[in-house]
């Protein structure tokens, strides 16, 4: 039954993913990240890489407009608690479902090219979305105040079937378990070892396979007759699926969309993601939105008190020198932090952090190799006495 689930080769990487994730509470509080919200956050930005990685690392397209599909399952999923319930499923339901049809109206246009100007048509789209949710489209989004719930909200599902409030906002919850603290964070857990999931058959199947054509040689398929367009408007489709999941996460968890969630900024964010964790990986996208979310909520807590007190050791000119370079690159100046971390990146380990760890798992195992090897040699070489 496990061969149908997983093949042998991936069941180890699936099961180790799984460990990691439920554990994350313990592993990460040494770090300062075993709290709720931020390990949501680690959830959701690694379903929403993952589902950039299916488009991107499979099949070479880069998007920078999958802010658009974020932004509309948050507001889809906030519509969803004011009209019908504050129960999550009709709102993960209908968050996925309105990010694959946003998705799949986009994708018929944009991909019409490729290269350049797809990813330039994908950024206008998204700057488009963000525009009429900031202004236009006021009675829908409410503008720069963002979409949140109210009292006078109708929530038909929750007044037929249970005993609704009338002096509180209402929380979100699933059967009764809230979603807010650690019961919200193994929710998202729970969907991000889902996504991992379809992510790793979808790579393992036929059908990934003909998207990793598509980035090898697109134009040689094409001259064999092979019509690439259904493969990689699937892809584009399947993507802003995942997209749309991770906005109505968002929303689960703070029942609030505003249209910064469609800004090209973020849609850059989930490209930094992907290629800093690892194009084409499975685990890569992951580790890169736990790493760039990692830097963003820690390195810009830190403030010059903190810094201060960190450099109490060194005489008080040296301190206050310290103290002022560290600055620039925490703090408010995190991006530059995040900037020179990308860079080196870049520069040493184009296939991303999951290359550099590739590395080292090679130089032990080349280690082991030669300590195999010359423990046998060292013994003949020994004279006799």
């Amino acid at each position: 039954m496990l061969k149908n689930f997983v093949n042998k080769r991936d069941l180890p990487v699936f099961l180790g993913f799984i460990a990691i994730v439920l554990l994350a509470p313990i592993i990460m509080a040494p770090l300062g990240a075993g709290y709720p919200d931020l390990l949501q956050k680690f959830a959701i930005f690694g379903i929403f890489a993952i589902g950039f990685n299916i488009l991107f690392g499979l099949t070479g397209y880069l998007s920078f407009g999958h802010a658009a599909f974020l932004g509309v399952g948050s507001y889809t999923a906030v519509w969803t608690f004011k009209l019908l319930t504050v129960n999550v499923v009709p709102a993960i339901f209908l968050s996925t479902l309105m990010g694959g049809l946003f998705a799949l109206l986009i994708g018929v246009i944009s991909l019409r090219r490729s290269g350049i100007y797809f990813s330039i048509l994908t950024l206008a789209f998204a700057q488009m979305a963000y525009n009429l949710a900031y202004s236009v489209l006021t009675p829908i989004t409410n503008g720069e105040t963002g979409l949140q719930l109210t009292l006078n909200d109708s929530r038909v599902i929750d007044n037929m079937f249970r005993e609704v409030s009338k002096t509180s906002l209402p929380s979100t919850d699933f059967f009764g378990l809230s979603m807010s603290g650690f019961s919200g964070f193994y929710f998202c857990a729970v969907v991000l070892i889902i996504c991992f999931y379809i992510s790793l058959r979808i790579f393992r199947s036929p059908f990934g396979v003909m998207l990793k054509a598509v980035k090898s040689n697109q134009e040689r398929m094409s001259y064999t007759g092979l019509n690439t367009r259904p493969y990689t408007l699937a892809a584009f489709v399947i993507s802003g699926m995942f997209a749309g999941l991770a906005g109505g996460l968002m929303a689960v968890t703070d029942p609030l969309a505003g249209a910064e969630r469609m800004q090209w900024t973020v849609g850059g964010e989930v490209v930094l993601m992907t290629i800093l964790g690892g194009a084409g990986t499975l685990i890569g996208p992951v580790l890169g939105a736990v790493t760039i979310k990692y830097f963003e909520n820690i390195f810009s807590s830190l403030n010059d008190s903190i810094l201060n007190s960190f450099f109490s050791f060194m005489p008080e000119p040296m301190q206050h020198v310290f103290t002022a370079v560290a600055g620039l690159f925490v703090g408010e100046g995190w991006h530059l932090t995040l900037g020179a971390l990308f860079v080196v990146i870049v520069v040493f380990l184009p296939g991303g952090l999951m290359e550099g760890i590739g590395r080292i798992g090679k130089l032990f195992r080349r280690g082991g190799d030669d300590g195999d090897k010359k423990e046998p040699a060292a013994k003949f070489a020994t004279p006799a006495e």
